[in-house]
């Protein structure tokens, strides 16, 4: 390699550097400035608005209307953890044991279940996108290690509320009880909650308005695990 390819090279490297601690910089500012400022929108709220565009959705519109964690019932809260995240008040980020079963049925070649925590789901709606890339995933552990560090579990939950999706283009515990209830969130009474809570994993395809069996069936499941949980205790 000649005197100038090494350079060049260097240049090069040096740049990317630059480029990566550039990004962990910005990454670490914006979730610090988000353990105080509501975020006006998500990753996922902006690919749905984009590709409702793309598609030349015109009906398409987006719903979200932000409420104050301490304005969210606490059968929300409760119906939410119980749902997606029993663990949630105690670990760190991540749920080794979810992780460790969801890795074992992988290799035995069955159904994989979600191993993803509430910190996780933020981390990805707030600045990621759909997918399964390594990549992707580095990222969300990324942010998921910085929410978990920057904010209390009390913030990490009511963020999760006021942007996950729970509908086609409705974002949000505020805007699923005005769509679904007609009342506001701080009305919702636990069978609510726990419906709401019910279709979570696949909000597309699980409706609250018009809940199946299913998730009638989840709901109930949901509701009998808030009836174990004892109260709410966050740190």
């Amino acid at each position: 390699m000649t005197g100038t390819n090494r350079s060049l090279l260097n240049r090069i490297l040096r740049f990317l550097l630059a480029l990566i601690a550039a990004c962990l910089v910005l990454s670490i500012v914006a979730v610090l400035m988000l353990r105080w400022i509501d975020p006006p929108t998500t990753a996922f709220m902006l690919r749905d608005r984009i590709g409702a565009w793309q598609s030349g959705e015109t009906n398409y519109r987006l719903r979200h209307d932000w409420v104050a964690g301490s304005r969210i019932p606490v059968a929300m809260k409760m119906a939410v953890i119980a749902a997606e995240d029993q663990t949630f008040p105690t670990h760190h980020g991540f749920d080794m044991k979810s992780i460790n079963d969801a890795l074992e049925e992988r290799e035995s070649g069955r159904r994989v279940r979600g191993a993803s925590t509430i910190s996780q789901q933020v981390a990805k709606n707030l600045f990621l996108w759909p997918g399964k890339s390594w990549v992707r995933k580095g990222m969300e552990v990324w942010f998921t290690v910085l929410i978990e560090a920057m904010w209390s579990k009390q913030r990490i939950l009511e963020v999760h509320l006021n942007v996950a999706e729970f509908g086609r283009g409705i974002y949000g515990v505020g805007a699923a009880s005005t769509m679904f209830f007609h009342k506001p969130a701080s009305k919702l009474n636990a069978g609510e909650a726990a419906l709401l809570a019910a279709v979570l994993p696949s909000p597309l395809r699980l409706h609250a308005d018009k809940p199946s069996r299913y998730v009638r069936g989840r709901q109930q499941w949901i509701m009998n695990q808030m009836g174990h949980m004892g109260g709410l205790k966050l740190p």
